[in-house]
């Protein structure tokens, strides 16, 4: 099960997703007003817990078993998803790729502080004040070159990142993403902790992170690395938060590897 970060419909899995197909039934789905999804029928129906939930129920549909086992992939916001997914199913859970993702609260440490956190309701407060002028400005700017090259000052590693994988996630942004949902998600986000299930997990883990990601910093995954049991790092030399397009051989090998030694079957 393959599990995006908020925003995303799949551009992270372009190189990951064929070569796990050589192994695996590989399902990828998309959150509520993402993608194929439609919006919510509530509005505020954007909780973390919420989405969790839905993983489960297209696994099963997907599946068309209850009892299936899965191996959860999850990027950024998706770790998060899977850790709530692992506690409303966790006999299912076979094993865990944790993908430049924390356990919870990631605006605390968004590049390095909290400031992320104390503007954020300013910012949905702002959004539902001109939600029209917002959205048309939303539209008309994020996919465009102007936004590329300011990813790419602000995170991502411009020596090592193609502009043919990365633009898709702005194209997917400005016509599928409304502003108002992204901010509900990335607020629920901001809320929610599965830390507490970390001590818990008791089936393989692999944690990817990018050692200049400064939306979930490295450290947090050296901490849930420390936390989880027999899991093991993978620390990405030059990664930033998009590191599987950015350093997609290396990444992908170390999670083929990975699962083909520590998940049998």
């Amino acid at each position: 099960m393959l599990s995006d970060g908020v925003g995303c419909d799949g551009y992270i899995w372009k190189y990951l997703t064929p070569a796990l197909e050589a192994d695996y039934k590989v399902i990828h789905w998309h959150y509520r007003g993402h993608g194929l999804s439609p919006p919510p029928r509530s509005p505020e129906s954007v909780e973390l817990v919420e989405f969790a939930h839905d993983l489960r129920a297209v696994l099963d549909a997907a599946t068309g078993d209850p009892h299936a086992p899965t191996i959860l992939v999850g990027h950024s916001l998706g770790v998060q998803v899977g850790l709530e997914a692992y506690r409303i199913m966790p006999g299912r859970v076979r094993a865990f790729v944790m993908v430049c993702g924390s356990s919870g609260t990631p605006l605390r440490t968004f590049k390095g502080g909290n400031s992320m956190e104390l503007l954020l309701p300013a910012i949905t407060q702002g959004l539902g004040l001109v939600p029209n002028l917002v959205r048309g400005l939303w539209r008309n700017l994020m996919a465009t070159e102007v936004s590329y090259q300011l990813a790419t000052r602000l995170e991502l590693n411009g020596e090592l990142i193609r502009r043919e994988d990365f633009f898709p996630y702005l194209e997917h942004m400005a016509d599928r993403v409304d502003p108002q949902l992204f901010f509900r998600v990335v607020a629920s986000a901001a809320r929610h902790s599965a830390a507490d299930l970390l001590d818990r997990i008791d089936f393989p883990t692999l944690i990817v992170a990018g050692d200049r990601d400064g939306f979930t910093p490295s450290h947090l995954s050296e901490t849930m690395a420390a936390r989880i049991r027999g899991s093991e790092l993978m620390m990405v030399a030059g990664g930033s938060h998009t590191a599987p397009i950015e350093r997609p051989t290396e990444i992908t090998n170390r999670i083929v590897d990975f699962l083909r030694a520590r998940v049998a079957g």
